[in-house]
């Protein structure tokens, strides 16, 4: 089990589109080496062990020496966008092959009511194969499974050359015994053939998200086994023999074996990792209550930290689906530093959804792009420098320029620098969107929270989302544009248990609730211990799911320690009437309250990787200006801005905007009129001027 011994090296990688971040870190003392290495989106492993090479050459550490390795990646989020799974099919009961294609009745939020189109499912109505069997509601079987009928579903799924078989029947939750029949069964007649059992992906109520989950589930199979056994194979070959683990959507991390079986899991894994790293530097710094921003090269990922945890959801979207998961809760926009900016017919300008990605990616890089983008338009202003990674890659501005010329300036009739502050005026105002969809409209005031912006390009525009959303402070964490893979050194081994056990309120049966909370807790228990947790480091917090007499939405709420006695129930109902009020501003107290979901969720603890500190600067001493550049931090005309070394600060310094501060993985603005204060772990925290 990782954290068991402070000895050795933490080696964590997150690979996401463009770049691969990545830090080593020594155990014992706290140092630590980073580095950002290309990433190949056509081969994760190639950037994978790209990053690896490069680190371990660049600290000269032995492969030996490694301890643990952590890491974090889009491979399961980018094939459930993208449908780049296998050839899945599904195994239903009788009589609802439709579940997928009925899905639900309501119209995403921001979709044209009138215009939406349903997507397309991952499974066609041909892949759906019904076997006769039926379980009740409590657990009682109806109809009996009727097993010959499965070797013609065999047939029918060699026939068709399916590499993935979903098995979801009818209240599995309540009793699972026809699905495992069924999965044993098929794995006997189509060996090769991946496949998932909605009972061990999902056990919990509603048919389609269960059944959604468990067939994106399947599809994700194939690809990420072989992905997650070439990555153990090249560990191997590098005698890397330390324990490996993978970030999951819920901000833990679990074994590749349980990747492999469960890679719905991976969904949003890489914005998990970051939610989770800004956390535990917000904690370093002293501030609990975070909105965050991670904005890199395609997207803009906001998540909320209250004291000191991401908070998370029982359920969350990736693209166009529903996925009923425990989740860190990210709301995610196409707001990125590969943003194409256009000029619509009507002479709007937009920016974004859409990205130039990281191949051929904006037109500064140089590798073909022609499309004008939001790093064009910062590279244009001076807000970045005329390359990345401390010079390791050439930015090319006359490309830049020529790009925001034809497709911005042009069209609108307006100069280069006023076409490029309308790309990042618009970008900005589309994220300050984003984070008020977290703040704001869950009715939280954004002046509670310190705003955290980390990424490749988020500190570039933090301090003018700062002003924009009233936060009292922003926080620049040490290396922002690698926080992901900081988040990999500070997170735990963390499953989740949940089952549907309808409750009606007023009536609950206190037994059986704690006989179900003691049958999750086992599960929990022997999962730890087959991971090595030993029992002073498991965590095992209860909780359950409420709702509303005929509300069709649950809130989850936790569950205090010790037997579930009536007055443990009375508390529990009213902390959901808290929460409740919370969220959607009443609570109806003389309404029953019903018990829906019963959950545990299980941690193995982890050594976390803590930040050394950095000198201290002699009382009064101005940290030193590495030189100036033109640019223009925000609506003002281009003029000299002294530029600093973010390496070169020391604790207890002070910088007085406007300013701009470089370093090896992104650039922070300073605007007019804002104070950045250096902290003793060499984190930035921008505040306006008093």
């Amino acid at each position: 089990m990782a954290g068991q011994s402070r000895e050795g090296f933490a080696l964590a990688l997150d690979v996401g589109g463009t770049f691969t971040d990545v830090i080593l870190a020594d155990r014992r003392s706290g140092q630590f080496t980073v580095t950002k290495s290309s990433s190949v989106p056509s081969d994760p492993a190639s950037g994978f062990f790209g990053g690896v090479d490069k680190i371990l050459a660049l600290a000269k550490v032995a492969p030996k020496n490694v301890s643990v390795v952590l890491h974090g990646s889009t491979l399961a989020t980018n094939a459930i966008l993208e449908a780049k799974g296998a050839r899945t099919g599904l195994v239903t009961t009788r009589g609802f092959r439709h579940v997928l294609e009925i899905g639900r009745a309501d119209i995403p939020r921001n979709a044209n009511l009138y215009g939406w189109v349903k997507p397309k499912r991952p499974v066609p109505p041909r892949h759906v194969f019904e076997a006769s069997e039926r379980v009740l509601a409590d657990g009682t079987v109806h109809v009996a499974l009727a097993e010959a009928e499965l070797a013609g579903i065999a047939k029918q799924i060699r026939d068709e050359d399916l590499a993935a078989v979903a098995i979801v029947f009818l209240n599995s939750f309540a009793n699972p015994a026809h699905e495992q029949r069924a999965a044993a069964v098929l794995r006997d007649l189509l060996p090769g053939v991946e496949i998932a059992v909605s009972s061990d992906v999902l056990p919990i109520f509603r048919e389609y998200e269960r059944t959604l989950a468990t067939v994106i589930n399947a599809s994700v199979q194939p690809l990420a086994g072989r992905y997650v056994k070439r990555l153990s194979q090249g560990l191997d070959e590098r005698k890397i023999v330390s324990p490996f683990f993978i970030m999951k959507s819920n901000g833990g991390v679990f074994p590749p074996a349980e990747a492999s079986r469960q890679p719905v899991y991976l969904a949003l894994s890489g914005p998990a990792a970051g939610a989770r790293g800004a956390a535990h530097i917000g904690r370093i710094a002293g501030y609990k209550d975070l909105i965050t921003i991670d904005m890199g090269g395609t997207s803009a990922d906001v998540a909320l930290i209250r004291d000191g945890e991401p908070v998370t959801a029982t359920s969350g979207r990736v693209g166009e689906f529903p996925l009923a998961l425990p989740i860190v809760d990210i709301h995610a926009i196409g707001a990125g530093g590969g943003s194409i900016a256009a000029v619509g017919p009507e002479g709007a300008l937009t920016v974004g959804p859409e990205s130039a990605g990281a191949d051929p990616g904006p037109a500064a890089y140089g590798k073909g792009g022609r499309r004008a983008t939001v790093t064009d338009a910062n590279l244009v202003l001076g807000r970045v420098p005329p390359h990345l990674l401390d010079g390791e890659i050439a930015l090319h501005r006359v490309e830049a320029e020529a790009a925001i010329l034809r497709d911005v300036a042009a069209p609108l009739g307006v100069s280069l620098e006023d076409a490029a502050r309308g790309i990042v005026e618009i970008v900005d105002n589309n994220m300050v969107g984003a984070l008020k969809v977290m703040s704001v409209e869950r009715g939280l005031a954004p002046s509670d929270f310190t705003l955290c912006a980390f990424g490749g390009a988020g500190p570039v525009h933090g301090s003018r989302l700062m002003r924009l959303l009233g936060a009292p402070r922003l926080l620049i964490p040490r290396h922002p544009g690698i926080l992901c893979a900081m988040g990999l050194l500070a997170t735990d081994l963390k499953y989740d248990f949940a089952v549907t056990r309808l409750q009606r309120g007023g009536r609950y049966d206190l037994e059986a609730i704690e006989a179900t909370l003691r049958d999750l807790e086992q599960q929990a228990h022997a999962r730890l211990e087959t991971d090595g947790v030993p029992p002073e480091r498991r965590q095992i917090i209860r909780a359950a799911d409420l709702r509303y007499a005929h509300q069709g939405v649950e809130i989850s709420v936790p569950i205090g320690e010790g037997r579930m006695t009536q007055a443990s129930a009375d508390d529990l109902v009213d902390r959901f009437h808290e929460q409740h009020q919370q969220l959607y501003t009443f609570a109806d107290r003389k309404t029953p309250v019903e018990l829906v979901n019963l959950r545990v969720y299980a941690n193995g603890l982890m050594d976390h990787v803590t930040l050394p500190e950095i000198g201290r600067a002699p009382a009064g001493e101005k940290p030193p200006a590495s030189g100036m550049r033109p640019a223009a931090p925000e609506g003002s005309a281009i003029a000299e801005v002294p530029v600093y070394r973010r390496e070169r600060l020391l604790a207890g310094h002070v910088i007085i905007g406007p300013a701009i501060v470089d370093q090896l993985d992104c650039t922070t603005v300073v605007l007019s009129g804002q104070v950045a204060t250096v902290d003793r772990v060499a984190n930035l925290t921008i505040e306006e001027a008093r």
